[in-house]
């Protein structure tokens, strides 16, 4: 059985409906990446209401990517409970303490946005438990009574998640809102970027490769060995590599470049926000990276970008859309398999490194091919 009246909900005109609010919370429980797709939706109703303060309630790790969504007026950061895969790192008053802070918000509207895996009732029923009266998100699948009061049906929401978040907020009401990413670099992450790019000998202009080699999920991560080979690559063909990450990736990325033993790659891993690191790969004439937040924050920018795309998830629902990209990935028949950690050996990622530098060399200019060719005397095709 389908939520209350989903079959049959109306689509709410602003007009009759959000046009009226002053208050809104946007709830984004997820990744930094996901902030990241969910950055059109949020320009979108950002110019349909002017004048109202929006305000997102998302995860620490979601919260890092908020300062990229310069339309947003406050972030309220939460680990919830429904979201988390270790038990235990969620305290009941913690989510009491939540619903408190924002019945004292007095939010007049919530919109719920879910990834295609994540059912949309508890988010709904906190707000609801919250006293927010305009609760608005994908419907449930099962009966929900009336802890969702604005049910929009699944059943036509496309596959990509960042155009899933806009057929949300278009079925509220928004006409024909832009699905491309849309993020602004802060001033001083632009400055902070190029001072590390300074220090590492890489001048305003200079190519130089980015190369990300962590994912949220370890099914998703091409080996580290072979980043290192690719990074190793890429410096003998004299172009820098910087190697990046978050703090958690630190060491991951540390090994990259121990193993990669060139002077031209650099780990700057750990050292940038991801504002600053949003502006690093503004720079970089390429990025090669897995199926993570770098993928998407290239195809934001306009930078091209190789992934090694695991085959957890469909390409179609994280892909690039806006950017010249390759997705380098082997057919397996367990794909896909939407797995936090692969029990494999993940043959999905059994790419040879010329693969990876080929595809990279195939997005470069050609000025910067040229520039970037082994110094073996031949000339480049």
């Amino acid at each position: 059985m389908r939520g209350q009246g989903i079959d049959d909900a109306p689509v709410l005109p602003l007009a009759a409906g959000f046009g009226e609010v002053r208050r809104v919370l946007l709830v984004r429980l997820d990744n930094t990446g996901d902030v990241i797709l969910l950055s059109p939706a949020v320009a979108a109703l950002r110019e349909a209401l002017p004048e109202a303060s929006l305000t997102l309630l998302t995860s620490p790790a979601g919260a890092r990517g908020a300062d990229l969504l310069p339309a947003l007026d406050q972030v309220i950061v939460h680990r919830a409970s429904w979201q988390q895969l270790r038990h235990g790192t969620v305290e009941p008053e913690e989510e009491r303490a939540l619903i408190e802070r924002l019945r004292a918000e007095a939010f007049d509207a919530a919109i719920i946005f879910t990834s295609f895996a994540q059912d949309t009732v508890a988010p709904s029923y906190l707000c609801y438990l919250a006293g927010i009266p305009v609760r608005a998100a994908y419907g449930s699948e099962r009966f929900s009574g009336e802890v969702i009061t604005h049910p929009v049906s699944h059943e036509d929401a496309p596959s990509h998640q960042a155009e899933r978040n806009v057929h949300l907020v278009r079925s509220l009401g928004i006409e024909d809102p832009d699905s491309s990413l849309q993020i602004a670099l802060p001033e001083d992450a632009v400055v902070e970027a190029d001072a590390l790019l300074d220090a590492a000998g890489i001048k305003d202009g200079a190519p130089f490769v980015a190369l990300v080699p962590g994912a949220s999920a370890p099914a998703r991560r091409y080996p580290q060995q072979r980043f290192a080979l690719v990074g190793r690559e890429m410096a003998a063909r004299s172009l820098p590599v910087v190697v990046l990450g978050s703090p958690n990736e630190e060491a991951l990325a540390g090994e990259v470049e121990a193993e990669a033993g060139a002077f031209a790659v650099m780990s700057l891993a750990g050292r940038t926000s991801v504002p600053v690191m949003a502006a690093v790969i503004a720079r970089a004439s390429v990025v090669v990276a897995n199926n993570s937040l770098a993928l998407h924050l290239a195809d934001a920018l306009g930078v091209p970008v190789v992934a090694t795309y695991a085959g957890t998830d469909p390409q179609d629902y994280w892909g690039p859309r806006r950017v010249a990209h390759l997705l380098l990935t082997e057919p397996v028949p367990c794909a896909p398999c939407f797995r936090i950690e692969c029990n494999r050996g993940h043959e999905c990622l059994d790419i040879e490194p010329r693969e990876v530098i080929a595809a990279a060399e195939a997005l470069l200019s050609p000025v910067e091919r040229l520039d970037a060719a082994p110094r073996s005397g031949r000339t480049p095709a």
